[in-house]
């Protein structure tokens, strides 16, 4: 129903409201201040519900009615006692005023109302503006977030020193022009045209301009409008600060990083290469050596070289994960593939341990780089043989739970620690009693934490002191 219609449809309504109470008070053979009371209730409730206008008119038919039906003469419209007159006029003031003050007490209590939901949806809109960090697409989503919150058709986001105006959709960007949005941005003055249902506002930092907001359709009120550019100024000045400080704190990582690899290559280097030099020194001397003597020495030049090659190895695939330069060749395997390659490249590791491989059939194919899922398994064994007392055995289970296959290497060793187990898997961490007795540089677990991750899987560990630790990771059946 269109708006001529309905207010038409009130008056209608109003009319037979003064009809009815004339009818009612016949009947009833009410007095006439009975009735002027009965006329006043009715105006001063059409007043709140449907305005001042309306309830003048309706005033002025009651009046009529008043005078009609129950001043006498009865049935004239004229009046024979002059007190009457008195009577009459004082009542239509009455109504009159009385429709004035429920009509003002009805628009303060909209305004309230507007007011409240424009609060609301403020804060809702500030919760929005929180849950993103990065400024591209804080301002990729800004003109959908005022859409959603503020019941708009349509929002455009214009930010200085940016080359385009960002928009909710296709037809915001045809109402609402980048030229106007940088030409607002420019003077610093908002343009509010409620007429047409177009708006714009500029973004403020304190006194200074820094980008436009247009809307159009439903249009707050101005101090909501300024309130609102405010906060998407400060939230993209936060997400601008916040991507400074995230790219200062990687390049101090970075910097860490390298400085902390360095010193732990470094103290590993020296005992390979003390190894080696001293062997070959032995052998350059030309002190007397029979062929046993002279084989130890070339398998400890053999065995040294070949760990040195590993540390290498291990420094440079660290920093390229950190780098995020290594690319996955994910195809389909069965996770079976992976465990015999990595127990075949362990075997040095778990020379004096006997390994119990439990593997159902009927596991479906998982997506994954073969050679680093196997890679993974083979950081584990080694770890396994490595921390556990020569004879116990070492178990690798496979299972399907949900859409994941769970993988598990477990030892008979001495455990980690509740502390240990959240860092554990941090680079360069080693643990406490292990440190010294054993050899490592604390890449192992870093490397398989981000290979597992590489695929979308999870790495964790669970452990016991004096028992055996079981770590395990998953991998989604879909990638």
């Amino acid at each position: 129903m269109g708006k001529v219609a309905r207010r038409i449809l009130q008056f209608v309504i109003a009319t037979a409201i003064d009809f009815l109470i004339v009818v009612a008070c016949f009947k009833l053979h009410v007095n006439q201040t009975t009735v002027g009371f009965t006329f006043l209730l009715a105006i001063l409730a059409v007043a709140a519900a449907w305005g001042l206008t309306c309830a003048i008119y309706m005033s002025v038919v009651a009046t009529l009615a008043y005078n009609y039906f129950f001043l006498p003469p009865i049935l004239k419209f004229t009046i024979a006692d002059p007190q009457n007159w008195v009577a009459l006029f004082t009542f239509l003031v009455t109504a009159v005023l009385a429709s004035q003050l429920s009509e003002r007490a009805r628009r303060q209590a909209l305004e309230a109302n507007q007011r409240r939901h424009e609060v609301e949806r403020l804060y809702a809109f500030s919760q929005q503006l929180l849950l993103t960090e990065n400024v591209r697409e804080l301002l990729n989503v800004v003109p959908r977030y005022i859409v959603e919150s503020f019941a708009a058709s349509g929002c455009a986001l214009f930010l200085e020193g940016k080359p385009d105006a960002y928009y909710s959709d296709l037809v915001a960007q045809s109402s609402l022009p980048a030229e106007q949005l940088k030409a607002v941005a420019g003077r610093g003055e908002p343009i509010l045209d409620p007429e047409h249902f177009v708006c714009y506002m500029p973004l403020r930092m304190g006194v200074r301009s820094v980008g436009t907001l247009g809307l159009t359709g439903s249009i707050p009120s101005r101090e909501t409008l300024e309130a609102v550019g405010s906060l998407i100024a400060t939230a993209i000045e936060r997400a601008a600060t916040m991507e400074k400080l995230s790219k200062a704190e990687a390049a101090r990582e970075s910097d860490r990083l390298r400085s902390v690899l360095l010193d732990a290559v470094t103290h590993e280097f020296r005992t390979p290469l003390t190894s080696i030099k001293a062997s070959a020194e032995t052998l350059l001397s030309g002190v007397d050596l029979d062929r046993s003597q002279r084989t130890e020495l070339l398998n400890v030049i053999n065995e040294e070289s070949d760990r040195l090659n590993r540390l290498v190895g291990e420094a440079t695939e660290v920093a390229q994960l950190d780098a995020h330069k290594i690319e996955l060749r994910v195809r389909p395997y069965q996770i079976r593939e992976a465990v015999e390659t990595a127990l075949e490249e362990s075997k040095p590791a778990l020379l004096h341990h006997p390994v119990e491989v439990t593997i159902p059939d009927g596991l479906p194919p998982v997506p994954m780089d073969l050679d680093r899922i196997a890679e993974v398994l083979q950081q584990l064994l080694d770890n396994a043989g490595k921390y556990s007392p020569p004879g116990t055995p070492i178990h690798i289970t496979a299972e399907l739970r949900r859409s994941e296959l769970v993988v598990s290497v477990a030892d008979h060793g001495s455990g980690v620690d509740d502390i240990e187990q959240t860092m554990i898997f941090e680079k360069f961490y080693r643990g406490r009693n292990q440190r010294v007795s054993i050899q490592g540089t604390g890449m192992g677990l870093a490397i398989v934490k981000a290979i597992v991750e590489l695929h979308g899987g999870t790495v964790g560990v669970t452990s016991q002191i004096g028992r055996g630790s079981v770590f395990h990771f998953t991998l989604p059946i879909r990638s």
